[in-house]
């Protein structure tokens, strides 16, 4: 007598083909829900694209570079003249404008035609009593004094701050992070007794020279690097064969704050880790070039028309409005 077939495989066999079906139907449901969320995420990225590629092309550059310590190096013609005079500046660019920039006024025009010729032949003794008085906020006058000596020992083995910059350079990093982390290294490196009777680092210098390993946000040391590698708008585009994408947003307040509004990030803490993640949002943006919107965007924010936070009348006339 044949054996009835087992009820149970039967069972089994169309609890898999259900099972089956079922896995198809959830799949294809993963899927629509993905396009979805692509189509939620995507199409205000699109959105804020656009709004942000206008405002960067009618943003008057020429028209502010008189507020901005970008100035100073745009009075000379020599790359070298460029490179140690855009240093020089972003060093002392914090505060108010109308502040630092009297200072870097004096000691510019103490290094008279060619500040790289004069950082070349500096000379302490000499030097020190045409410099002195010369102090701004945290940094003594021996602290500025000693920027320049630092300058002079870079330029003296490297001929100047590029060829310094790039050795600590490598092309299959991510960002400009280590590079710069390298050449701050090497001036907090050289021996400071000259100009401090002991090798000291008070934090007077410190403070000009912030480094990524420490967790800062290195401001103006991007700032820096901003000028010397775009080479569009107002940078200067000098240091030649470093991707612009490498490059990491001079993160301040006003950056911060209207990236936290844009939703470029969520950090509380104006650090090196928000300013990279700032840069990878604009990078999402343009990603050959994303600090292209860095200029009209500190400068939206000095004018203070972003207070960092949603309210309705102010933002209501924000030139960053999604349209």
């Amino acid at each position: 007598m044949a054996r009835r077939g087992n009820p149970a495989g039967v069972l089994r066999q169309d609890a898999d083909e259900n099972h089956g079906i079922t896995n198809i139907y959830v799949e294809s449901g993963l899927n629509l829900l993905f396009m979805i969320l692509a189509v939620i995420i995507i199409c205000p990225m699109n959105a804020l694209k656009k709004t942000l590629d206008r405002f960067y092309r009618e943003y008057d550059f020429q028209g502010r570079i008189s507020y901005d310590p970008i100035k100073f190096p745009h009075r000379y013609n020599s790359f070298s003249d460029v490179e140690v005079s855009a240093f020089i500046a972003s060093c002392l660019a914090y505060g108010k404008v109308g502040l630092f920039s009297a200072v870097v006024e004096k000691i510019l025009s103490v290094m008279g035609e060619s500040p790289y010729e004069f950082l070349l032949g500096f000379d302490l003794k000499r030097d020190r009593p045409i410099l002195r008085g010369i102090k701004y906020r945290f940094n003594e006058n021996d602290d500025i004094i000693c920027l320049l000596f630092l300058l002079r020992r870079i330029l003296e083995k490297y001929s100047s701050l590029e060829n310094a910059f790039r050795t600590f350079y490598n092309p299959d990093d991510p960002d400009i992070g280590n590079a710069l982390a390298g050449l701050i290294g090497l001036f907090l490196s050289i021996n400071t007794t000259e100009v401090y009777r002991k090798d000291l680092r008070p934090p007077g210098l410190l403070q000009f020279l912030p480094s990524p390993l420490k967790g800062s946000a290195c401001k103006r040391a991007n700032l820096f690097l901003r000028w010397m590698v775009r080479d569009r708008d107002i940078d200067f585009g000098i240091w030649k064969g470093i991707p612009k994408s490498k490059l990491v947003i001079p993160l301040d307040t006003h950056i911060a704050r209207i990236s936290r509004c844009l939703g470029f990030t969520g950090r509380k803490s104006q650090d090196w880790k928000m300013a990279v993640e700032v840069t990878s949002a604009l990078r999402k943006l343009d990603p050959e070039d994303p600090l292209k919107y860095d200029f009209a965007l500190c400068h939206h924010g000095i004018s203070g028309m972003c207070r960092g936070r949603k309210e309705t009348e102010t933002c209501r006339g924000c030139a960053l409005r999604l349209k």
